[in-house]
């Protein structure tokens, strides 16, 4: 009799850069799924809710389509204070989210949820805190003309040029680049995926 095979690993995320988290630690998932969801911030919503909110629904939006799959699913946050800097989709985006960073404290707060094929779910959110340099209009407009920014929570991407941005960061690295990889683990092993 033939082996049961062992349940897979969706990504439900189409980020390449949570791909090459997983990569880095020996994680390769079966397939990639981006989810569909709403991503709007609703009423009164705090930053920390809000990253678990979009995690978990990513996650249980693809968990419905692959029921015998574990589904890990991610959402990054950048919160200056209380305001969520929205996913920089133009150029003036860029250039206003550094514009408010610049010389400042914040946070990034990522969200991980995994749905296991038991019907069984967990989430974890990795908050860390990061002081950004004071930026000069010269600094902004090179780094918007990169392009490096857009698409990216907050405007920038701290796995490129805005790591020279950085003065002081508290937390997890790989959690600001989209993925906290110790968590993640945890949480994969938690509910029994095993590597193949």
């Amino acid at each position: 009799m033939a082996p049961a095979s062992r349940p897979g690993l969706i990504l439900a995320s189409a980020s390449p850069r949570r791909l090459d988290l997983l990569a880095q630690v020996g994680v390769r998932p079966d397939h990639v799924t981006a989810s569909d969801i709403d991503e709007a911030e609703l009423k009164g919503e705090t930053p920390r809710r809000l990253a678990v909110r979009l995690a978990q629904a990513k996650a249980a939006a693809v968990a419905q389509a692959h029921p015998d799959a574990f589904v890990l699913a991610a959402d990054t946050v950048v919160a200056l204070g209380r305001r969520v800097l929205p996913k920089a989709e133009d150029a003036a985006t860029v250039a206003d989210c550094l514009a408010m960073l610049s010389g400042r404290s914040h946070r990034v707060l990522t969200a991980v949820a995994v749905a296991a094929p038991s019907g069984r779910a967990a989430q974890r959110l990795v908050e860390t805190r990061l002081v950004f340099k004071r930026l000069t209009p010269d600094e902004i407009d090179d780094y918007v003309q990169s392009g490096e920014g857009l698409g990216k929570a907050g405007g920038y991407g701290i796995q490129g040029r805005a790591g020279g941005f950085v003065r002081e960061l508290q937390g997890s690295y790989p959690a600001v680049v989209g993925l906290p990889l110790y968590e993640t683990l945890c949480l994969l092993e938690g509910l029994g995926y095993r590597r193949p």
